[in-house]
């Protein structure tokens, strides 16, 4: 199985993550840009589901297996690379002319978590996963962008202690915060909600998309702009 596959049901493309864990690392960049592109060529598609094949995991962010031995190795414009496409999936997802659900059915942590916040919408299986961001006890900053990011998806008294704190957070306290649109009672709820929702949506195209583009301006300034000068010094581990 493609580490990222899609299909449509009706006027939704539902688009699977399928590499167990879901780790991001340089193949997997680039399989899920390829997918959001191919969807957004299709002008038959008015939403998106982003989902995983994985039944414990929707995606638990970068793929130490890959990254750890690429710097030991020295391989920085790779590792540099890799933020780069990580960024374009993102923008991608920000800019996409039609909502972006993601339908979190198991655990959703640091990268992913952030995957999870440029989605327009999130729902969530309520009778297991968590959703959490381990940086702080990783020692690992967050880009501009994905702090621009998170903004939008969590109140900022909730982004204060999920950020510093590391606490993890069940379907149902996140409803509670709206940071997820549904609470879903399982895995088969969470796609019928999903799919439910998705198919409400068949807005035009032009105007999802300048709505997205000017709501989501500041993001993608902070990616373009700001991310650069903490990327770029990655550069400095060869000394």
């Amino acid at each position: 199985m493609s580490i990222v596959s899609w299909k449509k049901d009706e006027t939704v493309a539902i688009i699977s993550m399928n590499n167990g864990e879901n780790r991001h690392n340089p193949d997997f960049a680039k399989a899920l840009l390829a997918a959001f592109e191919e969807v957004e060529k299709d002008t038959s598609v008015y939403s998106v589901i982003l989902t995983s094949s994985d039944e414990k995991s929707w995606s638990q962010g970068i793929d130490v297996s890959w990254i750890f031995p690429a710097f030991t190795n020295k391989e920085f414009a790779s590792i540099k690379q890799f933020m780069y496409d990580m960024n374009k999936v993102f923008k991608s997802m920000l800019l996409l002319p039609m909502p972006v659900i993601g339908a979190l059915n198991g655990h959703t942590a640091g990268n992913g978590s952030i995957l999870a916040c440029c989605c327009d919408f999130r729902l969530m299986k309520a009778d297991r996963g968590y959703f959490f961001f381990p940086e702080v006890d990783l020692n690992i900053p967050f880009l501009p962008s994905m702090q621009e990011s998170m903004k939008k998806t969590f109140p900022y008294y909730k982004l204060v202690e999920a950020t510093l704190t590391g606490q993890r957070y069940g379907a149902a306290e996140l409803e509670k915060h709206h940071v997820i649109h549904k609470a879903s009672a399982n895995a088969a709820a969470l796609m019928e909600d999903s799919l439910a929702f998705a198919k409400t949506f068949k807005k035009g195209r032009s105007i999802f998309g300048e709505i997205k583009k000017r709501a989501h301006k500041h993001i993608i300034a902070a990616m373009e702009n700001e991310d650069p000068a903490y990327i770029e010094p990655i550069d400095l581990f060869k000394q």
